[in-house]
C-alpha cells in the first residue's frame, strides 16, 4: 500500500513546513473489506504549530454528516425490532414534525406563505431526504423565513428550535438535503426513552469497540491532545497558492440536542470498525442492510437530486462525475451505474461539512473513508486525494 502512503504524504503538510500551501494540515485514510482492515494510515499534525503532535488514526475530529450513516443504522435497528414501521406516520410520536407547515413562497410584503401539511411523515422520508426539510444556513428562502419570524437559532446551534423550519414541499414530493436525520435521531430518543448518545453507545460503539466516537468529545479527551484543529481555505478566491489558515470552531460547546445529522466526533480507526460492520451485517440483518442500500427515489425525486448534484459538481467531482445516474438509499447517495475506473453500481457514499467522506461498495466488498477537518466543504486538495485513492483501489489494487 505504498501508493496510498504516497498519495497522503504528497497532499499533507510535511513535518518541517510552517506554512500550509495547497495542502491539508492532516488526513487519515482507511480501507476495509469483508475480512478486515486493508489499509489504515494518517499523515500531518493536529495544529498549525510545527511542533504540534502528529495526527494519527486515533486522533479525533468533527465528522459532520458522516454521522448520518450511523444514525440511519440505529433507526433501522428500531425498524428491524418492530418498534417503528418504515412507512408508519410518525407525526403522532413527534409533535414538532406534525406542526411543520409547507413554505409556498412570500407575499408582496415579504411575509411567508405557509400551508398546513396533511401528508404522513415516515422513517423512509427522513432517511431518504424526501421529507422536504432543508438546512437553513444554505437556503435563502429559509433564511428569509427565519428573519420574518424573528428566529435566531439555526441548524448548527443543535437545538430543537434550530431544526424547526418549514418544509420546502409536501413529504414525498421531492428530494432536498437538510435536517431530516436530526429528526430521525430525535424520533429514536422518543421511541427508546433515552438520549441518542446512550443508544449509540450500547448498540454501536460498545458492540464494535469504538471507544473514541462521541457527541461530547471533552468527556473522552479530558486534558489530552488528540483533537484536530479546524482549518479554513477559500478555493473560490483568486490567486495561487492557496494558504490554509486556522480559525474558530463553528460548533457550540454546549447544546440541547445530540445531532443525528452532524453531531459526532470520531477517529479513522473507529470509523473503519463501523464500515467493516456494515459490510459484514454485524449491526443490521442482511435483509435490513439490503433495505439500507435500496434506491428510494421516484423520477421526480431523482431529477431534483441530479440537479443539486450537477450544481455541486465541482465539490463532488470524485463521487458525482457529470451524467452518472444517482439515487438515494436510506443512508447516502447511490450511483445506479458503474463509475468508470471507480466504484461499482449500487455503491453508497456521503461526505461531511468538514470534508471527510466515505463510500461502501458491496458488490466489490470494499469500503473506505477519509478524515480531515477543513472548511468550507468542497476542498480541492481533499477531492484530489479522494480521486487518486479511488482510482488506485479500482485499478492497481483490484488487479492484484
Amino acid at each position: 500500500m505504498e501508493k496510498l502512503d504516497h498519495i497522503l504524504q504528497s497532499h499533507v503538510v510535511a513535518p518541517d513546513e510552517t506554512e500550509v500551501k495547497n495542502k491539508l494540515l492532516a488526513a487519515g485514510l482507511i480501507l476495509v473489506d469483508r475480512n478486515g482492515i486493508l489499509y489504515s494510515n494518517a499523515e500531518g499534525r493536529l495544529g498549525f504549530d510545527a511542533n504540534s503532535p502528529a495526527y494519527t488514526t486515533d486522533s479525533m475530529s468533527w465528522i459532520a454528516s458522516m454521522t448520518k450513516l450511523i444514525t440511519a443504522t440505529c433507526v433501522l435497528q428500531l425498524v428491524e425490532r418492530g418498534l417503528v414501521g418504515i412507512d408508519e406516520d410518525v407525526r403522532p410520536k413527534v409533535p414538532q414534525l406534525a406542526a411543520m407547515q409547507i413554505l409556498r413562497g412570500f407575499d408582496d410584503h415579504d411575509q411567508p406563505i405557509l400551508e398546513d401539511n396533511t401528508k404522513p411523515i415516515t422513517v423512509r422520508h427522513l432517511l431518504s431526504h424526501t421529507l422536504g426539510l432543508g438546512y437553513d444556513l444554505a437556503d435563502p428562502d429559509l433564511n428569509k423565513w427565519s428573519a420574518s419570524v424573528g428566529r435566531t437559532d439555526n441548524n448548527l446551534h443543535w437545538t430543537l428550535a434550530g431544526f424547526m423550519t418549514p418544509l420546502k414541499f409536501a413529504p414525498g414530493e421531492g428530494w432536498y438535503y437538510g435536517a431530516a436525520y436530526d429528526w430521525a435521531g430525535h424520533l429514536l430518543t422518543i421511541i427508546t426513552g433515552q438520549p441518542l448518545s446512550v443508544y449509540m453507545q450500547k448498540h454501536i460503539f460498545d458492540a464494535l469497540g469504538m471507544d473514541s466516537t462521541t457527541f461530547w468529545p471533552k468527556q473522552i479527551l479530558g486534558s489530552g491532545d488528540r483533537m484536530l484543529q479546524f482549518a479554513f481555505r477559500d478555493d473560490s478566491q483568486d490567486g495561487d497558492p492557496k494558504v490554509l489558515e486556522p480559525g474558530p470552531t463553528p460548533l457550540p460547546e454546549e447544546h440541547e440536542m445530540e445531532s443525528g445529522g452532524a453531531g459526532l466526533f470520531s477517529t479513522p480507526g473507529d470509523y473503519a470498525k463501523f464500515l467493516h460492520a456494515t459490510l459484514t451485517h454485524k449491526l443490521l440483518s442482511k435483509e435490513t442492510t439490503n433495505l439500507l442500500f435500496e434506491p428510494q427515489l421516484n423520477e421526480t425525486q431523482r431529477g431534483m437530486l441530479a440537479a443539486i448534484a450537477d450544481w455541486a459538481h465541482e465539490a463532488f467531482t470524485p463521487e458525482f462525475p457529470l451524467g452518472v445516474k444517482l439515487d438515494h438509499g436510506l443512508g447516502g447517495v447511490i450511483n445506479v451505474e458503474d463509475v468508470e475506473g471507480k466504484r461499482r453500481r449500487g455503491s453508497m457514499m456521503w461526505s461531511g461539512m468538514s470534508n471527510g467522506r466515505w463510500w461502501i461498495d458491496r458488490e466489490t466488498g470494499v469500503a473506505a473513508a477519509i478524515f480531515t477537518c477543513v472548511l468550507p466543504h468542497g476542498n480541492k486538495v481533499l477531492t484530489e486525494i479522494w480521486d487518486e485513492v479511488e482510482r488506485f483501489v479500482y485499478g492497481e489494487l483490484m488487479r492484484k
